[in-house]
């Protein structure tokens, strides 16, 4: 089939590599986001995806919105006959799902119809998921609603950041995607509707999801602390300044911290919370860089008593 691929950032890379790949598909272009400003210059940088598809030779598209009428011209004129999608992080209105013949394919990173929305990846181990998975299904108006082609799916590890899970999710969900659009291509897939039972939703995790309460349960902490990383990376408050929790695991073993207290040994750092205690294991303070919580505690100089979340 003639593809024209809607992706990106990164994680949308082994998607369109798989379908350069795939030997059975022409990737005739690829819809991207608009190059975005980045780094301390500010300078306006092109998406990963766009990077990989100019590697390729592959057509670029950039529309500031998919309803511009430019952009949807051009994807007339290419006449594709389906456009498989990985986090293109834009609304397709109606003008332009009906332009290809099969219809938007999207990758989704859940077993919907579990985690429907932005942030599937972050919600389900913040939610402390066992199983999740990956999903083709054909993109209508709603949101993520649409009948579905294919799943896979992936065991969440105790030690597992979304980032760690998204990457695993990515590399699997690429031979997904192409092998729905091997299916589309021979009719043998048929999309099928989603169940009405079972729906969960996954914004954007926004920085105040990112916050821990330390009066949670250790188990929640840990959950926040590796759903929230890398992004938009879980945080608390020392001495009145932001401080990022980049690691940290639970201690079932020590019960006699209060929520937010800190002790600090000769190599460990633990913080109570509402259950037992966890171990900071890497954290970075306002305007310094990511390291050891340890190494952290010495230069701060803890004193007894101190301790985190305000």
């Amino acid at each position: 089939m003639k593809l024209v691929f809607a992706g990106t950032p990164e994680v949308a890379v082994p998607a369109l590599d798989a379908l350069i790949a795939s030997g059975r598909h022409e990737v005739a272009a690829v819809v991207t986001r608009p190059d975005a400003p980045a780094g301390r210059g500010r300078r306006l940088i092109a998406s990963p995806v766009a990077e990989r598809a100019e590697e390729a030779g592959i057509e670029v598209l950039k529309p500031a919105k998919p309803r511009d009428p430019e952009f949807q011209e051009r994807l007339r004129q290419i006449a594709p006959d389906c456009c498989p999608v990985v986090a293109y992080g834009a609304l397709l209105p109606r003008t332009a799902l009906d332009i290809p013949r099969h219809g938007w394919v999207n990758l989704h990173f859940s077993l919907l119809p579990a985690w429907r929305g932005a942030a599937p990846v972050q919600h389900s181990l913040m939610a402390g998921d066992e199983i999740t998975g990956a999903s083709t299904f054909l993109i209508e108006e709603g949101l993520d609603s649409g009948p579905v082609y294919g799943t896979i799916t992936e065991e969440v590890r105790h030690t597992d950041t979304s980032g760690d899970l998204l990457t695993r999710l990515a590399l699997a969900g690429a031979g997904l995607l192409a092998a729905t659009m091997d299916g589309i291509e021979d009719g043998a897939l048929k999309a099928v509707p989603q169940p009405a039972e079972g729906v969960t939703l996954a914004p954007k995790i926004t920085v105040a999801d990112a916050r821990v309460d330390w009066t949670a349960p250790a188990l929640r902490v840990d959950r926040v602390v590796r759903g929230c990383t890398p992004a938009p990376g879980a945080w608390t408050t020392f001495r009145g300044e932001r401080l990022k929790l980049i690691q940290a695991v639970p201690v079932p073993a020590r019960t006699d911290l209060a929520p937010g207290a800190l002790a600090v040994g000769k190599n460990s750092v633990h913080a109570g919370t509402g259950s037992y205690a966890v171990e900071l294991l890497w954290v970075q303070a306002q305007g310094k860089k990511p390291m050891r919580a340890a190494d952290w505690a010495r230069g701060a100089r803890i004193a007894e008593g101190e301790a985190l979340g305000g």
